[in-house]
């Protein structure tokens, strides 16, 4: 008899098995510290869970065993204490790959409180800061509510407000805490141990995606004056080839008719399945069988070549969008009327 494949638990199955191995006295205890909506989601995975046998349930509470070990290392003496610590219980490499883990989880811990308020009380909050602070904290919140800040700023403090979360790199835990001391009375306070990666122009290009069109061109037109070439990699970051899904069948119809056919051949050599046939569907028939048959041809391609060519045809649609010319759904908040 063949012998069954090993499933790949997920992590809300992983804290399922946990509370179903702790017994229903400890995991109640542990209940008490978790949020209501976290215990239901919880809740929901342990009656769906099933049975485990056994070597899952060893490996699940060995991973819960090291994250506990690693939590309580980081927590009392930081990264430095918390490798040593790691090293001589575990071994050089799953002490590396505990604290990746944790180094990871690091921002979305520090001011997670900042989700949980909106828009308006976080503008109240920040509105008299400097722009750097700013930056440094809308960096902590899912861009849509940084954009809800933002489009609320006069339009020089939106330039700058942008231009400090797009050259961000790093954080260091005293302007962190810094930051967080600031923002104490108005929210809480969460202490780091190491320097994380905040803002950044991936970053800003999300905020600009969800922000309305006054406030991107405004922002634009000031960030191009003094800083053109961050501009133009903020605009390259906002769409890119494969967002082509979401447009509507017209205007992917009408920014087709303007690109060069060789790019097209050139940006579908790597195309996903969606891009081609959104693609394809929206061709004349005869342009669509010349692409294909340009395809056969077309060998040994360099990805440059490739890259550059979807960053043409990307160059030709925002052209578009900018003449009102064709339509990018951006972060939920354009409603097409037909």
């Amino acid at each position: 008899m063949a012998e069954t494949a090993k499933v790949q638990l997920t992590y809300p199955q992983k804290a399922a098995a946990v509370i179903v191995s702790l017994g229903a006295d400890k995991a109640s205890n542990l209940y008490q510290y978790m949020e209501p909506e976290d215990v239901e989601t919880l809740t929901l995975e342990v009656a769906r869970l099933g049975m485990l046998n056994s070597e899952q349930t060893e490996e699940v509470l060995t991973e819960f065993y090291q994250n506990c070990m690693t939590s309580k290392a980081v927590t009392e003496g930081g990264l430095e204490y918390a490798r040593a610590v790691l090293e001589k219980a575990f071994g050089n490499q799953t002490a590396m790959a505990l604290l990746e883990k944790v180094t990871k989880s690091l921002k979305t811990r520090e001011f997670a409180f900042l989700n949980k308020a909106d828009v308006k009380s976080l503008f109240s909050a920040l509105q008299n800061e400097r722009p750097q602070t700013m930056a440094l904290v809308l960096s902590y919140v899912d861009p849509d509510k940084a954009a809800g800040v933002i489009e609320q700023l006069e339009p020089h403090r939106q330039i700058k407000v942008v231009e400090a979360i797009a050259t961000m790199e790093s954080a260091s835990p005293t302007a962190i805490k810094t930051i967080e001391a600031e923002m104490e009375r108005k929210f809480s306070s969460i202490i780091t141990q190491s320097n994380v990666k905040v803002g950044g122009i991936d970053y800003v290009a999300g905020i600009m995606n969800n922000l309305d069109r006054s406030s991107e061109k405004s922002i634009f037109d000031g960030l191009a004056e003094h800083n053109a070439e961050l501009a133009d990699e903020i605009r390259k970051r906002m769409f890119v080839f494969e967002d082509i899904i979401t447009m509507d069948d017209r205007s992917v119809q009408r920014f087709v008719r303007d690109c060069d056919p060789r790019d097209l051949v050139l940006a579908l050599k790597t195309a996903n399945a969606d891009v081609s046939n959104k693609l394809f569907t929206n061709m004349s028939a005869r342009m669509a069988e010349s692409i294909r048959d340009d395809l056969e041809v077309t060998t040994n391609v360099r990805m440059k070549d490739v890259e550059d060519a979807q960053q043409r045809i990307v160059g030709v649609i925002r052209d578009l969008e900018e003449r009102n010319e064709i339509v990018i759904l951006k972060g939920g908040k354009d409603d097409i009327i037909a």
